[in-house]
């Protein structure tokens, strides 16, 4: 039997399910892209999740309430933080990422992150540093196309740019809040 291909709104279910549990986690790969924009076509829904017991039972959790069976086997891979657990078990493919090739931790993952249209989604030079890393030559053929899109995105995303003038009121308002709001410390 044919799975679906990745839809956004699967992507849109996950992010739910996860936000209702709490879990702590990132959308990546070419799945994350396409919620960027990026057009292309993928068979599942990749998510890389902060390794930690408690992230991994929220995981199983939240997964459960939307319709994907997990075995013991399963949810002992999701609890324990395993690399890498595909799942096919449920209403569409889902691959869980605890290491992604390329990217140092979660932590600096979620830091560099976008959160667009309610998605939490991997930097796209994460995206792109991971499929590098993993050397797989499906993700190698779509490195140039992913380069190209994230050049544009990031034009067309930059961060608004203030003049020194501006970033200098911006500082001496900083530092009269601090004093009170009316110039004097509070004590």
């Amino acid at each position: 039997m044919t799975r679906p291909q990745f839809q956004p709104e699967q992507a849109r279910v996950i992010a739910r399910a996860f936000e209702t549990a709490g879990v702590d986690y990132l959308f990546i790969g070419k799945g994350g892209a396409v919620l960027l924009g990026f057009p292309a076509m993928t068979q599942d829904v990749d998510v890389f999740a902060e390794r930690s017991p408690e992230n991994g039972r929220r995981i199983v959790n939240a997964l459960r309430a939307v319709g994907f069976a997990l075995g013991p086997e399963i949810e002992q891979a999701i609890v324990s933080g395993k690399d890498f657990v595909q799942i096919k078990t449920g209403p569409f493919d889902l691959d869980l990422v605890f290491a992604p090739d390329g990217i140092p931790s979660f932590a600096a993952a979620k830091a560099r992150a976008l959160r667009v249209e309610g998605f939490r989604i991997a930097n796209l030079r994460d995206i792109i540093a991971s499929k590098r890393a993993s050397g797989r030559e499906k993700d190698l053929l779509d490195l140039e196309y992913l380069e190209r899109f994230r050049e544009e995105y990031e034009k067309q995303h930059a961060p608004r740019l203030r003049s020194a003038l501006g970033a200098a009121r911006k500082r001496e308002h900083d530092k009269g809040e601090a004093r009170g709001g009316n110039g004097r410390r509070r004590e």
